[in-house]
């Protein structure tokens, strides 16, 4: 059984520790864990590997953030792999810091990147939030997400992107619904 796991965020440098970039950060604590690699590929930074008896494509789309949907769209077709075989890694300005909560399908939310993923492919598809809180005036959303977390987020990310971790193993290997019992109550 093959599975796409797309960590979203923006390419370069400038972006590479903000919070709008856990997708990503998510994704290469993945690849870490397993002795995976990102390859520079169509649509995005691409690494595959095995979890038992189940292939997994990791993606970091190279679209930006409001582009999504593009790379995800290619890589689902090009693997033939089915949406609910998705699992979408993104920020989540509506859930307290580092709370995680996994849906097996929902609304973009208001998130850009869901948004274009949602008109592509339509919102049936598992998605994993990674809550980074809304601690920011108001008309400041924008520069909160691209800021890079505070000092006191940073001691606490670390263990929160490992749970996060836990919780792609969990979805590959249990299931949605399962792994939705298991960590969403936590």
């Amino acid at each position: 059984m093959k599975y796409l796991i797309a960590g979203l965020g923006n390419i370069g440098p400038d972006y590479e520790r903000t919070r709008h970039n856990i997708g990503f950060m998510v994704l290469d604590a993945f690849a870490k864990a397993s002795n995976a690699v990102f390859e520079d590929k169509r649509y995005g930074f691409v690494a595959e590997m095995r979890l038992r008896n189940k292939s997994l494509i990791l993606l970091k789309p190279s679209t930006f953030m409001n582009l999504s949907g593009n790379a995800i769209r290619y890589w689902l077709q090009k693997e033939k792999i089915e949406t609910e075989n998705l699992l979408v890694v993104v920020d989540d300005l509506a859930l307290p810091f580092g709370t995680l909560r996994l849906k097996s399908k929902g609304s973009d939310a208001g998130h850009n990147g869901l948004k274009h993923i949602q008109e592509l492919i339509g919102q049936n598809y598992p998605r994993l939030r990674f809550g980074i809180g809304n601690d920011f005036p108001r008309g400041a959303q924008v520069n909160y997400v691209l800021e890079e977390f505070s000092p006191e987020e940073k001691l606490h990310l670390p263990e929160r992107i490992e749970t996060a971790v836990d919780i792609i193993r969990s979805f590959c290997l249990a299931g949605v619904q399962t792994t939705m019992n298991q960590y969403n109550n936590k």
